[in-house]
């Protein structure tokens, strides 16, 4: 995987990176083209997470440190990008764009369903405009263990041939948000990044128990299964999140390309719905959902020596490139 800057607009963003010594990650400032460390005097907080805490006003104090030209920065093209953040929670939103969700339909269509294919999207989209009116968010659990970022190659594992690309927008918490109302629920973003949520297909519906449903465990959460950033950006350079431009290419070839405007439920019933339950602490994540274009519907699973880049409007660009278990083992561990 390489990091890219491509699309950033703001006018800085937090990362975190590597450089050439060996040395372990460390948080950084980017500020166009160039990147220096920041710790935790300029912070004034002792990790990313306390710092997150007092979004928004926390940002300001980066402000002055981003216009500052001394010998602290590294050209951003010198130095290798990871996970900006370090959540405790990750909270990923099935089902989420509208025309997502009628392409799976229709994908998934059973072989004895009579139906012409107008007819079952029309269904499909019916059924979610019900929902959107009537219902509310579908939430499930994701491994913090599994976020990585820039520096990590996605390993697809063995046991499969149905891994699938999920180009999403992720909220950064800031402040903790515990059962909160839409109309305060913005209140709780630090920011946003980029998230591409790896699912494997053929293990998302239990077949030895159908009854069950579900098992987003085994399908969602091998390693390195949240590729994440590179840059955080502050929601304050986000003027519209509920309109960004979301595109996704594999080998060169675009195959997710949507906005935000297509999300069944919106940021603020998200972060409203998510909160009810379980406290949204400092620096968690939030997935939005994936908009339509994954691999199940152009018929097209990932394979060994794939790229992918992932950009969204104002929040830079990933390049996840994907490379074949090499071990022994197929075994799925049922």
């Amino acid at each position: 995987m390489t990091s890219s800057s491509d699309g950033l607009a703001a006018p800085f963003a937090l990362v975190r990176f590597r450089t050439g010594d060996g040395s372990d990650a460390r948080l950084g400032l980017v500020a166009g083209d160039r990147v220096r460390p920041i710790g935790p005097d300029e912070l004034r907080a002792p990790d990313l997470n306390a710092f997150l805490a007092e979004a928004p006003e926390s940002w300001d104090r980066l402000h002055t440190v981003a216009e500052q030209a001394d010998a602290t920065w590294h050209p951003l093209a010198d130095v290798t990008l990871t996970a900006p953040v370090t959540p405790r929670q990750v909270l990923q939103t099935g089902a989420n764009y509208r025309t997502h969700v009628i392409d799976l339909v229709a994908a998934g269509r059973a072989k004895n369903d009579p139906r012409p294919i107008e007819e079952l999207r029309e269904w499909a989209a019916d059924m979610m405009d019900r929902r959107a009116r009537e219902g509310i968010p579908y939430f499930f659990i994701g491994l913090p263990a599994a976020v990585v970022g820039d520096d990590v190659d996605l390993m697809l594992p063995s046991y499969s041939d149905q891994h699938d690309w999920e180009l999403e927008l992720a909220i950064v918490i800031g402040r903790e948000a515990f059962r909160v109302d839409r109309e305060h629920a913005m209140e709780h973003v630090a920011g946003y990044t980029i998230v591409n949520d790896i699912t494997t297909r053929d293990l998302v519906f239990r077949e030895d128990m159908k009854e069950i449903g579900t098992d987003w465990y085994r399908g969602k959460n091998a390693p390195g299964f949240l590729p994440t950033g590179p840059f955080l950006v502050p929601a304050s350079f986000v003027a519209n999140p509920g309109g960004l431009h979301l595109e996704l290419t594999l080998n060169g070839e675009t195959m997710q390309d949507a906005t935000t405007s297509d999300l069944l439920f919106d940021l603020p019933a998200l972060i409203a719905g998510a909160s009810q339950n379980m406290p949204l602490l400092p620096g968690d994540l939030l997935l939005t959902g994936s908009p339509a274009g994954n691999g199940i519907v152009h018929g097209r699973m990932l394979r060994d020596g794939d790229v992918m880049v992932g950009a969204i409007e104002g929040l830079g660009a990933q390049t996840v490139r994907a490379v074949a278990d090499r071990s022994t083992s197929s075994g799925t561990g049922s």
